[in-house]
């Protein structure tokens, strides 16, 4: 069998070891095989408004199939990721039909899969009490880790664990070194179930900072105890990260991701009845925004990552706001959005780019990915940082054309997206290819 010619790409800026610098990059058999100095004779130059990029790298995307695919689907979902640059995601274990809480449910999902997935995918399974005692099973069956609540998940079927549970699952996971991610809400501190009205205030207060910070410090003293790994998902609240800052120093195996909703909305924008907004935890304010952002810059938070939770018109259109789905549409935005917000405090591309590519990697134990470097897969993304556009949520490749983004104007395109060495999106043609490969627990030469 003949190995296809290399292709060469040239540009001034590429993103290489956490800085831009001209570079010229060699692509051999879907990897990395070179990288050298800028080449102006290469087999395609940048121009210079162009810049290249490491595939981002999404570790919190709700693709909801099988079983609710008509939220989102492997489809649609891998297609909007292809088209946000994000070259790498790893589904969530709900809101799909089973959930993937058992090896069989995890087969069922990968079967859903197979033959419609544009970008690599990866599977998180689910700590429920249910399956207490034998998560190790699922762990061998392929998932990178697994995923809980300290409160209702709005999913029967997926429950969520008590303190002593916690521990539980904690002490059962560090015997084989697994991790825990969770969705950190104390139900002792909310307030509300059902309707609740259009005003956004009132959701607001009814999901309160101190539930957040409440349970962080309990899977922070927890992890302590027990020795296992832990992550929290989306950190809405900025003042958890004082308790996250101190339990790094001490030497508590955490790790914390943000989302772009967080760092780039407010509460106070939002308009009554606008569902679309609505996520949990919830959007906050603007000096609550500013501690994410510091938490960015001084390495607190590990991952910005889109929390890409969709749902039905129907379930997304109800006004009030203790009706709604909560859920937010950011996959395919998620980039230009943080790079709008990034650039109006003065901060530069270079400075949160790790937190959407070898940040999330890191997360989800997917090794080198997110990175441009001699062997790894040869993921890549061409941006235009400083083009502006205005987002059409119809536009969007989403199942559902829904974004609390709808008429924003941002900074920053997606002009084209490389897998394996080989173009899967190109803007004004769209998805180009389904060559998504699945990254089956760990990962080895052939599954890259």
């Amino acid at each position: 069998m003949t190995t296809p010619a290399p292709t060469v790409i040239a540009a001034r800026r590429v993103f290489l070891d956490g800085a831009f610098r001209p570079a010229t990059v060699t692509v051999t058999d879907g990897r990395v095989s070179a990288i050298g100095a800028f080449d102006p004779d290469a087999d395609r130059v940048l121009p210079d408004e162009l810049v290249l990029l490491p595939g981002l790298v999404d570790s919190h995307v709700h693709l909801n199939d099988p079983g609710r695919a008509s939220w989102e689907g492997f489809d649609t979902g891998t297609a909007a990721a292809a088209a946000g640059g994000v070259t790498t995601v790893l589904d969530m274990p709900l809101n799909s039909i089973p959930v993937t809480t058992t090896p069989a449910a995890l087969a069922e999902k990968r079967a859903a899969a197979s033959g419609r997935i544009a970008v690599d995918v990866g599977y998180w399974g689910g700590a429920v009490p249910e399956n207490i005692g034998r998560l190790r099973e699922l762990a061998d069956a392929g998932v990178v880790g697994f995923k809980c609540f300290l409160s209702p998940s709005g999913i029967d079927e997926f429950g969520h664990l008590s303190a002593e549970q916690l521990d539980e699952v904690l002490t059962e996971l560090a015997a084989f070194d697994g991790l825990l991610i969770v969705h950190a809400e104390h139900p002792a501190h909310l307030h509300a179930d059902g309707a609740l009205g259009v005003h956004y205030a009132d959701f607001l207060a009814s999901r309160p900072p101190a539930s957040e910070r409440a349970a962080i410090q309990l899977v922070i003293e927890t992890a302590r105890r027990t020795g296992a790994r832990v992550h929290i998902v989306h950190v809405s609240d900025g003042t958890a990260l004082d308790d996250v800052r101190a339990a790094k120093a001490e030497g508590v195996r955490i790790t914390v991701e943000t989302c772009p909703h967080y760092l780039t909305l407010d509460a106070a924008s939002v308009p009554d009845g606008a569902a679309s907004f609505k996520c949990c935890p919830p959007i906050r304010d603007l000096a609550n925004q500013d501690l994410l952002w510091q938490g960015v810059l001084d390495g607190t938070i590990d991952a910005i990552v889109s929390d890409h939770s969709p749902a039905t018109p129907e379930l997304k259109g109800e006004p009030d706001f203790g009706l709604a789905w909560g859920g937010i549409s950011g996959l395919q935005t998620g980039l230009s959005s943080v790079h709008t917000r990034a650039r109006e405090r003065g901060i530069p591309l270079e400075a949160f780019l790790p937190l959407m590519t070898t940040g999330p990697a890191r997360v989800g134990g997917l090794g080198s990915r997110g990175t441009i470097a001699v062997g790894e897969p040869a993921h890549l993304t061409v941006f235009a940082p400083d083009e502006t556009f205005t987002v059409d949520a119809a536009a969007l490749e989403y199942r559902n054309p829904l974004s609390p983004w709808d008429g924003a104007r941002l900074t920053g395109v997606v002009a084209e997206t490389w897998l394996h060495g080989e173009p899967v999106y190109r803007r004004g043609e769209g998805l180009l290819a389904r060559t998504g490969r699945e990254l089956i627990a760990a990962i080895d030469e052939e599954r890259q």
